[in-house]
């Protein structure tokens, strides 16, 4: 939560739609999630002919308070002309139009503390707007602006009014960039300093594309936020060795203090009554380290038949290792499965179909008893099975480490999560601008 708890913050695009085809409006959507899930009271500023019929998802919340700018006098729509050179002529009824929407941004802004422009100072084609701010803000002397730019900054132009005002900056703004590396470039455009710029990177929701079903199952354990996530299918029978994953899962949270969750898509067995084996798999990943918040079966959310295979295979979009310890496999369907999303496998030798199915995916193997042709065998850790899980976490680790593709993964999920961009970089500016 912000410093002060009855802050009140407006989001002013103009947009006449919400089509998500426009990358805006998911940014925005994005932002709208981040102060959401703050409990941040927001306020939507969009042009008059922006329809209802649009607001779906996060737009379609109740909490947000919608307001519609004027966008047409006497019948016509105003005409938001694209201006781009020092010499463009202006409409002839361009400053009353912009004095008419300026009434409404006085009206609709006098109760807010914060207002988030996107792209309004930048775009030629909302010159309109950009004037009609400035003008309204004479009359708002306790207002704060955030005006993000989207789009590679200009050269700065020294031009006559109202054009010189997307090369002007603006009392009590911060001018917000998606990189650091734009910052200088942005001072230049708008003629300020870089200490009145900030960057805040563009978020991508790690759920975004994912089915309810499959977000319920990551939001249990929030797995977004784990540096290490692993999702494990299979019928709940010993055989599957879910008490083996979750111990071992347990040592790269004890041992070398990774953040971990671990997802068991299980699905009922008759070899062994399910809560009892429930039971012992939570002893184990207790004794490897493992907390009960970062251990789920997702039968106990309540999909007692199992999951969709769409859900497993979305949970593998999330997670970035596989263990398979398995006793006994005539092929491995979840190995292509998990490979297939990028994850780091980790599979028992001693399974015939796993290591010929692991030596072709470059997988790596460590060895647990298991069941061969004509025979079975068991396996034996010197000096003792904890040193053996250590030495292997520690391989993995870096071995996860070394592979480019798994760590762009990976980093794109903790670095570049609508939470994390929030809590790290537009909380905290939206904090000192509350001070």
């Amino acid at each position: 939560m912000l410093v002060r708890y009855n802050v009140k913050i407006a989001i002013l695009t103009m947009f006449n739609g919400l089509s998500n085809t426009y990358s805006l409006v998911n940014v925005v959507e994005e932002q709208l999630k981040m102060l959401l899930s703050d409990n941040i009271t927001v306020k939507m500023l969009v042009s008059q002919h922006c329809p209802d019929s649009d607001r779906t998802g996060i737009f379609a919340d109740k909490r947000i308070e919608w307001v519609k700018i004027i966008n047409s006098s006497q019948g016509k729509t105003f005409r938001w002309k694209t201006y781009t050179k020092a010499t463009d002529v202006i409409e002839e009824d361009f400053f009353d139009q912009a004095r008419l929407i300026s009434n409404d941004y006085i009206k609709y802004l006098e109760d807010v503390d914060i207002c988030i422009m996107h792209d309004i100072l930048y775009q030629g084609v909302h010159l309109l707007h950009n004037v009609a701010i400035r003008l309204a803000q004479q009359f708002l002397p306790n207002l704060k602006f955030v005006a993000f730019t989207h789009s590679a900054p200009v050269e700065h132009l020294d031009a006559p009014y109202p054009i010189n005002c997307m090369f002007t900056g603006m009392p009590n703004t911060t001018f917000v960039y998606p990189t650091k590396c734009g910052l200088p470039y942005l001072a230049k455009q708008y003629a300020v300093d870089v200490s009145d710029c900030a960057y805040i990177n563009n978020a991508l929701a790690p759920t975004l594309s994912l089915s309810e079903q499959t977000k319920q199952i990551v939001n249990s354990l929030d797995l977004c936020s784990k540096d290490i996530v692993i999702i494990y299918p299979a019928r709940l029978c010993m055989s599957k060795k879910f008490h083996v994953v979750a111990e071992f899962a347990g040592y790269f949270k004890k041992y070398f203090g990774k953040s971990v969750g671990v997802v068991f898509c299980d699905f009922s067995c008759s070899d062994i009554p399910p809560n009892m084996y429930k039971h012992l798999i939570t002893d184990y990943a207790y004794l490897g380290g493992l907390e009960k918040d970062e251990l789920t079966f997702t039968s106990n959310l309540g999909f007692t038949n199992g999951v969709s295979r769409q859900t497993v295979l979305e949970l593998f979009t999330l997670s970035n290792l596989f263990i398979c310890p398995s006793y006994s496999e005539s092929f491995g369907l979840t190995v292509l499965e998990a490979s297939s999303r990028a994850n780091f496998l980790v599979l028992n030798q001693a399974v015939p179909a796993l290591y010929e199915l692991g030596l072709s995916l470059n997988a790596y193997f460590m060895r647990w008893s298991a069941k061969n042709y004509g025979f079975d065998t068991i396996e034996t850790y010197h000096p003792s099975q904890k040193s053996y899980y250590i030495e292997n976490a520690q391989k993995i680790l870096n071995a996860m480490q070394d592979n480019d593709v798994l760590r762009a993964k990976t980093l794109t999920r903790l670095r570049y999560s609508d939470k994390r961009i929030y809590l790290d970089q537009l909380k905290p500016l939206l904090i000192s601008l509350t001070k």
